[in-house]
């Protein structure tokens, strides 16, 4: 008789030594897995890393002049051109510079701070008209290329009162909102609440 209880004894230890460790196991999986997911989750977002939500078109003349002088200041030699820019700029946020980090447990991704607008890309189209060059001052390749540099300059100068870096301040909740279908994808919740707090102090203090 005390044979058969103490083989019953052992089954039962075995049977409940053998669940404890299924269960250990399988949370130890489980939360491997979702340490995972997190990770893959998080670069899964940063790895979109420019989105544009602003397009702006500008046209501009520019008026170029430069003056050389030789002969110890005796002759002076000008060039000048009229340019005519067209360009059309990209206006929106650089998604490398979220900071937000994982909470596993609760299967969450807890956004703390968003990148403001920025100018993401400029594509001039520039073209020259009235160019008159000096006997002793020509326009040369190199000219040209500094030319298209400076329409570049010229046209982000003219961006902050063209109003696309408000507009875009404005569709920044669309690019959480694009962020937060993401994590929804795989059952996962986005928490903004910082960036809401954040808005509601900027509008506290304009």
């Amino acid at each position: 008789m005390n044979d058969i209880v103490q083989i019953l004894v052992g089954l039962l230890l075995g049977i409940f030594g053998s669940y404890w460790l299924f269960s250990v196991f399988k949370k130890r999986k489980s939360s491997e897995t979702t340490e995972k997911q997190s990770v893959i989750l998080l670069e899964k977002i940063r790895n979109v890393y420019k989105l544009i939500t602003v397009e702006g078109e500008f046209a501009e003349i520019y008026q170029y002049e430069n003056v050389r002088e030789h002969f110890m200041k005796l002759v002076s030699s000008k060039k000048k051109a009229l340019l005519v820019i067209n360009a059309k700029v990209n206006i929106g946020f650089d998604l490398k510079k979220i900071e937000m980090k994982a909470d596993p447990d609760s299967k969450r991704i807890i956004l703390t701070s968003f990148p403001m607008p920025e100018v993401l890309s400029i594509e001039p189209d520039v073209k020259y008209y009235d160019i008159k060059e000096g006997l002793f001052n020509r326009f040369k390749t190199e000219d040209l290329s500094a030319l298209n540099l400076e329409a570049k300059e010229h046209i982000l100068t003219k961006i902050p009162e063209s109003g696309l870096l408000d507009t875009a301040r404005k569709e920044a909740l669309d690019a959480v909102h694009m962020i937060e279908s993401m994590v929804q994808a795989i059952g996962w919740k986005l928490d903004y609440k910082a960036l809401e707090i954040q808005h509601q102090d900027l509008l506290e203090k304009k």
